[in-house]
């Protein structure tokens, strides 16, 4: 048994909020930049723009033992004019991409606090190969578009699948099991 490869530990619990705390902020950016510019090679250096001075960050965290350990995956969400909401720079970590659909749930934790916050329109651009779980979430293409040079889809959530969800600060806790 010496021999065996050390399996990595997977939570199968996960924290999904807005940002609250300087620990949840650089884990992730930390994460954003592995995603878009080391992984994707979107970005040169970091992700970082103007809209996040202005967005609100959400993540999810993966729980050990119940307690917050580590960030997983994220999303943005800001409001450039009333009632038109935007979400942008969704990532989740290569090694929990399969790991309960937290993708999903953060889009759905994304959108509904929007929805919360008054919300009448909530778009997105979407990576061409991330169109199928945005149809999924009940989002429909407007158009074709192609930002930095990538093929994306500028999509639009159904607002009547998204629940207003007042409560984004304190979030909730999603199991492996139901994440999506």
């Amino acid at each position: 048994m010496l021999n065996q490869p050390i399996k990595h530990f997977m939570a199968n619990e996960y924290l999904l909020k807005w940002v609250t705390q300087d620990w949840e902020r650089q884990q992730m950016l930390r994460l954003r930049q592995a995603v878009f510019c080391e992984e994707q090679g979107v970005f040169e250096g970091d992700d970082m723009d103007a809209i996040d001075r202005i967005a609100t960050p959400i993540v999810a965290i993966a729980c050990v033992g119940g307690l917050p350990d580590e960030v997983v995956g994220t999303v943005r969400i800001h409001q450039p004019e009333p009632g038109l909401w935007w979400g942008s720079r969704l990532a989740v970590a290569s090694a929990y991409r399969k790991q309960g659909s937290l993708g999903a749930a953060l889009i759905r934790l994304a959108v509904s606090s929007a929805h919360a916050q008054g919300c009448h329109t909530f778009l997105a651009q979407v990576q061409s190969r991330n169109v199928p779980l945005f149809r999924r979430l009940h989002w429909q293409t407007l158009e074709e578009i192609t930002p930095h040079g990538r093929p994306h889809h500028l999509m639009q959530a159904d607002l009547k699948r998204y629940p207003p969800y007042a409560d984004a600060l304190t979030g909730f806790i999603a199991t492996s099991r139901i994440a999506a």
